[in-house]
């Protein structure tokens, strides 16, 4: 399946195809729910999407890992280099490290603007850090970078039917549901890493701090004010998934079965959540195996009718807007390097 995504997104370059397919491994190692969901997108676009998560996944663990033992100064010294090979890439086409030669190719196939990247590493950074958020609207302030400009990243590589602007605060709003949704399946982890994401005020209107959290997770006791601060959290995430997904009609409609699945998928670890009482302190709540399946089998049917109705006919047909440029419309990118594994 790799070859085929990318012999029809058009990579030839046989160092281009290597760093994609380091990225395609490391979406389908970190990142299952999306990846599944990925699959269903049109064949020559998924390379791009691997490309992105790739790249964000290399990041995040650069700030997240438990296991390096690299103190903050080491971590931040990672992320400079990160960042200048960011900046590097982007303006030469190409970089000497897998991950961001193929982010830089896609950022150029697709026209995606570089902002986008810079904010993600801004919010990285801020990880090192920051260990809590007063408030909500403080939290937001962060997932801009964190989770929004994912959302806006990934509109040109799906396309949409109108002007694009119309789809970027859907966009932005579903990268902060899915990130939410993370925040409440992960708060045992990212307290062990001496991170709270939820914030601080939400968490005090329930009586809860940073002790009663710790108490719970050494010891795996639940407590009713914990629990009802976490249900809090859970209904806001829901009402951020509501907002955000009316733009999925605006999206091309080959692109909305893998969106939709996508989003299905992330709110089911809502409900695992919800389903197993909010034990998220002391397990991690999960879709079950077989509703992945049954999921994905609902957006394959979706996918095969939009692509049915997709297809031309006689007369002229006007594609959505924000397609791909063809790959002939770039010169190819060169570089003296090896496509080795990220470290």
């Amino acid at each position: 399946m790799t070859e085929r995504e990318l012999d029809a997104a058009k990579i030839n370059d046989p160092e281009l195809r290597a760093a994609y397919r380091h990225c395609r491994a490391l979406n389908a190692r970190h990142g299952r729910t999306y990846f599944l969901a990925t699959r269903l997108l049109p064949v020559e676009r998924r390379s791009a999407v691997h490309a992105l998560y790739g790249f964000a996944r290399w990041a995040d663990d650069i700030v997240d890992s438990l296991h390096s033992g690299a103190g903050a100064d080491v971590r931040a010294r990672a992320l400079t280099r990160l960042q200048k090979e960011l900046e590097e890439g982007l303006r030469q086409g190409c970089s000497r490290e897998p991950v961001v030669h193929a982010l830089a190719d896609t950022a150029r196939r697709y026209a995606i603007d570089p902002a986008h990247f810079q904010d993600f590493m801004a919010a990285m950074r801020s990880d090192l850090v920051v260990t809590s958020y007063p408030t909500y609207a403080d939290l937001r302030a962060y997932m801009h970078g964190s989770a929004a400009v994912i959302g806006l990243e990934m509109l040109p590589v799906l396309g949409t039917v109108g002007p694009c602007k119309e789809a970027e605060p859907y966009a932005a709003s579903l990268g902060v549901a899915f990130q939410l949704t993370n925040f409440l399946r992960d708060v045992g982890e990212d307290l062990d890493r001496g991170r709270i994401y939820l914030p601080t005020d939400l968490l005090a209107a329930h009586g809860v701090d940073r002790a009663l959290l710790s108490w719970s997770r050494a010891t795996r006791r639940t407590d009713r004010r914990i629990t009802a601060a976490l249900r809090e959290f859970e209904t806001l995430t829901r009402n951020v998934y509501r907002a955000a997904m009316p733009g999925v009609e605006l999206l091309d409609p080959v692109s909305r079965p893998c969106i939709r699945t996508a989003a299905v998928l992330y709110g089911g670890i809502l409900d695992a959540i919800a389903r197993e009482g909010y034990t998220v302190l002391h397990r991690r709540g999960v879709v079950q195996r077989r509703r992945r399946a049954v999921v994905a089998a609902d957006g394959l049917v979706r996918v095969t009718a939009a692509r049915f109705r997709a297809r031309p006919g006689p007369g002229p047909r006007h594609g959505p807007y924000n397609r791909a440029l063809p790959a002939t419309a770039f010169p190819p990118a060169t570089a003296d390097h090896s496509a080795g594994e990220v470290t």
